[in-house]
Formats: structure tokens, sequence, C-alpha cells
């Protein structure tokens, strides 16, 4: 009772002292990738932004913008109906015509907190002189002590598939052709007399998945992946029924410097398409987030409630267990950026265990303290800026190991590590507005299990970093293309190989099992038991109607094959040798969210 008292205390202290507040760009927003291409053409990386530490504030991307226009030598103006950002100078290399629409359209959409009083694109014909009297929102709010923005959120995807083998080698039903998936809800975002900013979305959703996600959701995890609690038909191929909400509210404790988030969402640390850290696989979560930004200094810390494995029976109250996450990043030359990353999972019947709420970096000992219960992991991450045109980064994390046993041919379970190294080169080959990217993963067997299967890296029976989880080498290739102002053309190419956990045994691969039971100490490989292979390659375009309005059209195959003809969601069961393949193209529109991955794995 005594800690929940003084952790409400504390987030009380920070509101009332609170001098100022921050809301998000929402994770998956293109956004993310359009900052991370204008800071690589600058050739010097920002004091502001933290594009490896997501979601980042919608204040600092606009700050980034108009900065980056001054020193390009552009100017921002209002001009008739639209804000145009035009070349007033030599500007930088590689910014395009393209860039500075997307940098328009980034700036309208969060005109809040641009210096620019007519930022804010206005309609020429407002719905009932009261919608959309913006461009890019339903309704905006705007007064001397209020502030608020609401939109309709929206997506319908329509899929076809084929499957072959064209049954459930499990149960021998017929797999449909034709599925679909649907979303509908809202969001509001706002800030009160500049003291308090807030956010929330709620969405309900009805959606049918390609074959491999569905035996994700219904056999192998009980999961629907990026959500949490979900309604299960009796029907193996039926629909998902499930509610989808985020929000936050946010204030900042020190002007400019230290920030503090309390909400239910998700966070992402990394410059990848995947990260070792912490992605947004899993379910939303309730947080606490401290940010602090001095000099050349960013700090984040994280306090997270998370829910443990479970099998998915009668509605019931679950248990919970917790993480502290911190991450310490720094750009040590004006292209160089380092950092460090430390994670502590635990699990306590009685609540947070208070001494994991120091939020000193480098305070693994408290696990030693606590007991050796507890998941413990280390990281370090990089990112360089080459020739204004490249872009390279990295991750490294270490569980535990002995530099006796790593030195050494023996191949000890115990070295539990995982890499990342990465590529992107922005204007490539001198095309305009064409980005590549490339990235090797690579985790060792067991690195996110723990001695139980309660404080493993795990939320809502997902993984909390790649969802492959352990034992697993992963190469993905990816291909951006922005040919016209609002289509924007894309390709990846995937291709990984792990190991499966069978018969009962546990070869480090299911970071679900506590890794005690491994059979042997020795002897373990970075794929580790029956290999199993998968190749993916994804194809979309996506075209802007207007403002965060898309209409999708792509394709994807994917083939997975195991060495001994079992499946991952078949265990025990070993059916044909030959491959699993899934093909499917599918068409959407969405409105204010992002597209719906179903290529992850």
């Amino acid at each position: 009772m005594i800690k929940k008292v003084a952790f409400l205390f504390a987030i009380t202290a920070c509101a009332l002292s609170a001098r100022g507040q921050v809301t998000f760009l929402p994770l998956g927003s293109e956004g993310y990738h359009n900052l991370d291409r204008w800071e690589t053409l600058t050739g010097r990386l920002s004091d502001s932004l933290t594009n490896g530490d997501k979601p980042e504030s919608r204040r600092n991307a606009v700050y980034f913008i108009e900065s980056f226009n001054k020193r390009s030598g552009t100017t921002t103006e209002a001009n008739g109906d639209d804000l145009l950002i035009q070349e007033a100078g030599s500007g930088i290399s590689g910014v395009s015509a393209i860039d500075k629409y997307n940098m328009q359209q980034m700036v309208s959409e969060s005109s809040e907190w641009s210096s620019n009083p007519n930022a804010a694109t206005l309609s020429k014909r407002p719905i009932l002189n009261t919608f959309y009297k913006t461009k890019y929102n339903m309704l905006r709010v705007k007064t001397k002590d209020f502030f608020v923005v609401v939109n309709p959120v929206a997506r319908i995807t329509v899929l076809s598939q084929s499957v072959n083998p064209g049954t459930d080698p499990a149960t021998g039903n017929s797999i449909p052709k034709m599925i679909t998936a649907n979303t509908q809800g809202g969001e509001v975002r706002g800030r009160i007399t500049d003291k308090i900013g807030f956010y929330t979305m709620i969405t309900d959703n009805q959606e049918k998945f390609p074959f491999h996600i569905n035996n994700l959701a219904q056999k192998k995890l009980e999961a629907v992946p990026g959500a949490d609690y979900f309604k299960k038909t009796t029907n193996q191929f039926g629909s998902y029924d499930y509610l989808q909400v985020s929000g936050y509210v946010n204030a900042e404790i020190v002007k400019n410097h230290l920030n503090a988030t309390f909400g239910y969402g998700k966070h992402f640390f990394g410059d990848g398409i995947s990260s070792l850290f912490l992605t947004d696989n899993s379910s939303n979560m309730p947080f606490m987030r401290l940010k602090m930004r001095i000099w050349k200094l960013n700090y984040e810390v994280l306090y997270l409630e998370l829910t443990p494995q479970y099998v998915k029976g009668a509605d019931r109250v679950l248990p919970h267990k917790y993480a502290t996450m911190r991450h310490l990043n720094m750009n040590v030359t004006r292209w160089l950026n380092l950092g460090l990353f430390e994670s502590n999972v635990f699990a306590r019947t009685g609540g947070y265990e208070i001494s994991y709420l120091n939020p000193v970096i480098l305070s693994t000992a408290m696990s030693r303290y606590n007991g050796a219960g507890d998941k413990s992991l280390l990281g370090f991450n990089a990112k360089a800026m080459i020739a204004h045109r490249f872009q390279l980064y990295g991750q490294f994390i270490l569980n535990e190991f002995k530099i006796k046993e790593l030195t050494s041919t023996n191949k000890w379970y115990g070295n539990k590590w995982g890499v990342q190294m990465g590529g992107k080169y922005f204007n490539a080959f001198g095309i305009g507005n064409l980005d590549l990217q490339g990235e090797v993963d690579a985790v060792r067997p067991y690195t996110y299990s723990a001695q139980d299967t309660i404080a493993n890296y795990t939320n809502y029976n997902q993984a909390l970093a790649d969802p492959l989880g352990s034992g697993f080498v992963k190469v993905i290739g990816q291909l951006r293309y922005q040919p016209i102002r609002n289509l924007t053309l894309s390709a990846r190419a995937t291709y990984y190989v792990r190991g499966n956990d069978t018969g009962g045994i546990n070869y480090g691969n299911n970071i679900f099992k506590a890794y005690p039971t491994a059979p042997s100490q020795y002897g373990v490989s970075m794929i580790n038991g029956p290999k199993s292979n998968c190749k993916m390659l994804s194809l979309n375009a996506s075209y802007q109607i207007r403002r965060n309005l898309f209409v999708d059209l792509g394709g994807v195959y994917r083939s997975y094959q195991s060495a001994d003809g079992i499946y991952p969601h078949t265990s025990s069961i070993g059916t044909t040798s030959s491959a699993l393949t899934t093909s499917y193209v599918y068409f959407g529109l969405r409105i204010n969210t992002a597209r719906r991955h179903y290529d992850m794995f």
C-alpha cells in the first residue's frame, strides 16, 4: 500500500509542478521515416530529436522541421489555402519538392506547435461550418487555455489468400480464401492551459487473419498480434473481436528538460525494422515514462506493468508482472550516437518492487539484491551518419555470459546474446525519394527466457522484442519510393532460419519456457534443434487521397519449411516435409491509422 501511495504521489507532483506538455506521433506513422530521412540528409544528428526512442513528440518534430528550413534557407508562408514550403536558397543537398510537401503536411497536422500562426491549412469547404475547418482534422478547437483535436479512426481490408496445402494440417478443415478485417473508432488529443497534454484512441476491431497469423492466434500462443484481450470464436477460421484502447497524460517537470507521461500504450527502442530492446509487437501496457534531455544526452526510464503468459479460458482477473527499462544515448559527435540500455522484468505478489523505481541506469545490482529470478538485460546501440546519404545502426543485447565459456568451443547455453546490424541509403543511386534499408538480426537460444515461466521477456503471450523470440538469424531488405506527392511504393524481402522446440524438448527457441529445462548445457548452436526456414516477399502501394486517408493495394508471398516437417503451431505433429506456402493480395482503405502488417514472421 505504501508503494502505491508513493507512486501516485509522484505522479500527482509531476502534474502539479508542470509548466509544459507534449503529445506524440503515433507508432507506425510515416512521419518517423521522414524525420529519419531529413536528419540524415542534413548530415548532422539533432540534439532535440530522438528517433531511436519512440514515440517522439509532435513538438520536437515541428521544431526540427522549422529549424531544418532555416538551415536550408527555406521559408514557410501562407499562400491562399495552402501552406507552402518554398526554396529561398541553395538548400541542403537531396531535399526534394516532395520532401517539402511532406514537411508542410506534418507541420500543418501538428500546427499547434508551429511558430507560424497560419500553419494549419484551412479547408475550402468545411462541413456545417464546424467539421474539417482545417484540412487535416475533423474537429479542431483552439483557445487561449484549451486545445483539442478529434479525428475518426477506421480501416477496412479485404484479403484473398491461397494456401498450399489447402487444408489445415492439424484438423483437415478447409482454409478460407476470402477474409476481411475492419476497425472503427476515434482519437482525441489536446492540452489544457499549456500544462497538461492528453491523448486517447479507442477502436473496435473485427479481424480475420491469413493462415499463418491465424495459427498464432488460435493455436500456438493464443494472442492477437499487437492486441490484448480478444473474443475467441468457436469457428477455427472465424473473426477475432477485440477492443484496442490507448491513451496518456503528459506534463513537463522541468521545462525543455524533463518530461513525464503516464498512460497505456506501446514503445519502441531502436533505429531498425525490428529491435532487440523493445518493440511494438506485443499489446498495449500501462506505463510511466520519464524522459530527460540535457546537452547532448537523452535519457529515458520506462516503468511497465505486463501480463505474463496464460492459457485462455473463462474470463478472470489475470496476474501481472513488471518491468523497468532505462535507455541513455548521446550524440558523441555530430554524426555518431551511442547508447546504453538496461531492463529488468520481475514478478511480485505485492505489486511493483520499490527498488526498481530507481531511475539511475546500471542498477542491475538490484536484481541480485532481490534474488536471481528476475530477468535482466544489458544492451548497447550505435547510429552513424555518412556523406549525407547513409546511416549505419546496430544493437547488441546481453543477458548472461562467462568469458571462459564465451571463448571456448563448448557452445555453453548460458552465452545469451543477440546482435543487430543495419544500414539505410537515402536517395539511392541518385534517385530522389528512393530509400533502401537492409538489416540482419541474430539472437542466441534462451536469450529472452527466464528461470521460470513468468519473468521471461514477454507480455500478453507475445514477445517484447523481436516476434521470432530466440534462436534465429534473420535478414531483411526493404525499399520505399515516393515518386509523386501522394503515392508511396514499398517492397520488403525477409528470410530467416530458426530452431524449433519439438517433442516437448526445450531447445531455447520458445522464450515462454524456463531455460533450466534445457536438455543440455553444452553444444547449443545459434540454430538449435530442428531447423526451419522462411521466405517472405511483400509489395505495397499506398495512395493518399487526402491527409491520413489512404488506399492500399498489395500482395505477400510466404513460404515456410521445417527440416522435420513440423509446423510451429503443431509442435509434436509431423505432417509433411513440403513447404507451407501462403500468398495473398489485399485491398484496403484507412484513415488516421497505420497499415496492418501480416509479414512479421
